[in-house]
């Protein structure tokens, strides 16, 4: 009996209950684009889930598995599966006004897993949460800004204010739970 084969895909970049795992959350990623929470703000009136996903799988996969989750993610959107917040899909979702706090989710995917180290610190965690949010919201305001051709003002008080609050309150109440979800995934 040959061995060779035993012993190379024994060696392979994900292992199987890995792989596994990040179908699982490619899943919820997917699902997590229609969990949301009316609120009586008019200017953001709904707390959505996927932002919180998104910095639950930046903070608690490797790169390599936060790059993969995501891709799939996105990739099944861009093909048109409703898997962007609200069931939005396509490229026509993502190249619209708001469509850049999408895309930019896929680079938050692959930035914090690179920032945030192997060995878990509350505050630092905390901190690239935080450098989460503003990455996508920077990026939405300013697509915003180019697509309505907004002036900065006006960007900053529509694509970046109503959302910079509830963001921020997710990205630290995940940065403090990412503890119990290792030993869960671990």
């Amino acid at each position: 009996m040959d061995n060779t084969n035993i012993s190379t895909n024994s060696k392979s970049l994900i292992s199987t209950k890995r792989l596994v795992l990040c179908g699982l959350f490619a899943a919820i990623l997917c699902i997590s684009a229609y969990l949301s929470i009316p609120t009586p703000l008019p200017m953001a009136p709904k707390i959505t889930m996927m932002n919180f996903m998104i910095f639950l799988i930046a903070l608690l996969f490797p790169v390599t598995e936060s790059f993969l989750i995501g891709l799939v993610w996105f990739l099944l959107g861009i093909v048109g599966l409703p898997v962007f917040i609200g069931g939005g899909s396509g490229i026509g979702y993502l190249i619209a006004p708001y469509g850049a706090y999408t895309w930019a989710f896929p680079i938050v995917l692959v930035v914090l897993p690179l920032i945030r180290g192997k060995k878990y610190n509350r505050v630092w965690y905390t901190i690239c949460g935080i450098i989460g949010v503003l990455i996508i919201d920077l990026i939405g305001m300013f697509w915003l800004k180019s697509s309505l051709e907004y002036d900065l003002k006006t960007a900053f008080l529509t694509g970046f204010i109503p959302f910079i609050p509830l963001d921020l309150v997710k990205a630290v109440v995940v940065a403090q739970i990412i503890p119990a979800f290792k030993r869960i995934v671990e």
